[in-house]
């Protein structure tokens, strides 16, 4: 009798190479003694419907969908209210045959400011630079949350306003030129840009206008201390990174599709951070 194919899930991206998902997944099978697998899989746009529709008959028991095709994956999938909320999936699962989809960019920021920052959720006023798909996740995570006012400010207010207009009242574009005006006022300051991020400008803001009490978090996490995050440290103010992100975004989607929760530890954080380092 042939013994059963170990589960094992996928990421689908295109470009993908560089992803630190198979380095997360393959390390909690490990310490959960749990035979199954995690691969890559580059699949270019054109081909992203098939894969996806015959992505059982594959061998794969789910994915995580990366750049460009988080939009493209709700179509071909059922999505829960947060993918649909934020109009990105990045997780794929089946449950009663039907393949499923959610976003946990969401849960991945709010669990990551928990475990980085406790308290932070007292803020009534939230501070988000940016208004691409990073930030739809932030800004339904805030409001999730229950976060009073969220101010987003993208140098394109067209965008912001789009995004004000898709999550309601609680949600105020703002002027990129107008963002010191919001900063001694908000207690919670979140880069969703790739501005600080390696290779590109450095995001010129004052965190030192902010009130003592506030948190900065920043999705970049190359490099792992960005210059907000270093300049917001050295005004005493608590941080949250987005190696954080990264690693607390992954959980959900391994219980889905192994049946266990894993747990960020120490130890994990400090073998991404190696690599992170040696790249």
């Amino acid at each position: 009798m042939t013994a059963p194919k170990a589960p094992a899930a996928c990421l689908i991206g295109w470009p993908a190479a560089h992803s630190r998902s198979p380095l997360i997944h393959h390390y909690w099978l490990r310490t959960l003694g749990i035979a199954g697998g995690y691969v890559i899989e580059a699949v270019p746009p054109e081909d992203l419907r098939d894969f996806v529709l015959r992505l059982s008959l594959r061998g794969f028991v789910g994915a995580n969908v990366t750049i460009p095709h988080k939009e493209a994956v709700l179509a071909l999938s059922t999505p829960d209210a947060r993918a649909t909320a934020v109009g990105a999936a990045n997780t794929l699962w089946f449950a009663e045959g039907e393949l499923r989809s959610t976003n946990t960019d969401v849960e991945g920021f709010i669990n990551n400011l928990d475990a980085s920052a406790p308290g932070w959720d007292a803020a009534e006023e939230a501070l988000v630079l940016g208004a691409g798909g990073s930030s739809r996740a932030v800004v339904f995570g805030l409001l999730e949350r229950g976060i009073g006012r969220v101010h987003v400010a993208n140098r394109t207010i067209a965008r912001a306003e789009t995004l004000a207009r898709q999550f309601g009242p609680n949600v105020l574009p703002l002027e990129w030129d107008a963002i010191d005006d919001v900063l001694r006022r908000a207690r919670l300051l979140v880069n969703t840009t790739s501005l600080g991020m390696h290779g590109q400008p450095s995001l010129d803001i004052d965190v030192a206008r902010l009130p003592q009490t506030a948190v900065v978090a920043d999705l970049v996490y190359v490099p792992l201390l960005t210059p907000l995050l270093a300049a917001a440290t050295a005004c005493g103010l608590k941080t949250a990174d987005g190696l954080g992100m990264l690693l607390h975004q992954a959980v959900r989607g391994f219980e889905l599709w192994f049946g266990r929760r894993p747990e960020v530890t120490a130890e994990l954080r400090a073998l991404i951070e190696a690599d992170l380092t040696k790249s």
